[in-house]
């Protein structure tokens, strides 16, 4: 599976979002993959073994690619553990990690996910999904210390011009 990504990281230090895409891909049912194309070029690729033990491993062009265990950082753990399970549309996976708050139609939905494990939360307070139908087409994570990111998905990352500014690209995702 994959499917192409526009990404919005606010901060402080910023006087605009960071608009960074590419693609996600999972070619394997233990393996997330993170492909940036723009504004600069890297691949994450986190590996899950048994009990949430694995790997991550960052390469950008032309510097040595950086790996750690997924126990010095357990959130990006239950991210591929969910983002697997949104794709396999596995409810149990998900509801492992997280308190499922369903609304809306089969046109037109939310799913708000509140994570149940103390040091995730400590990390992600929310993630909301908005989707159409049978396509995920947004994610908006709002971290407990930073300004929230909006990922835009599908239809909704390729509908997303350069020239859009953050509170179109905000209209796009939630479908409005």
């Amino acid at each position: 599976m994959r499917t192409s990504f526009v990404e919005l990281r606010g901060s402080p230090l910023l006087k605009a979002p960071l608009r960074i895409s590419g693609e996600y891909r999972r070619p394997r049912a233990d393996t997330l993959v993170r492909d940036v194309r723009s504004p600069y070029v890297e691949t994450t690729t986190i590996v899950t073994g048994a009990n949430g033990a694995g790997d991550v491993t960052i390469a950008r062009a032309g510097k040595s690619p950086r790996r750690f265990s997924l126990a010095r950082a357990p959130e990006l753990a239950a991210l591929q553990a969910s983002f697997g399970a949104l794709l396999a549309g596995d409810r149990a996976q998900l509801e492992r990690h997280y308190r499922l708050v369903p609304q809306g139609t089969r046109a037109k939905w939310t799913l708000a996910l509140t994570p149940k494990d103390a040091q995730l939360a400590k990390q992600v307070q929310a993630i909301t999904l908005y989707g159409r139908g049978a396509e995920l087409r947004c994610i908006e994570t709002q971290p407990a210390k930073q300004p929230l990111q909006r990922t835009l998905l599908a239809g909704a990352a390729r509908t997303a011009g350069p020239a859009m500014d953050a509170a179109t690209l905000a209209t796009l995702c939630r479908g409005s």
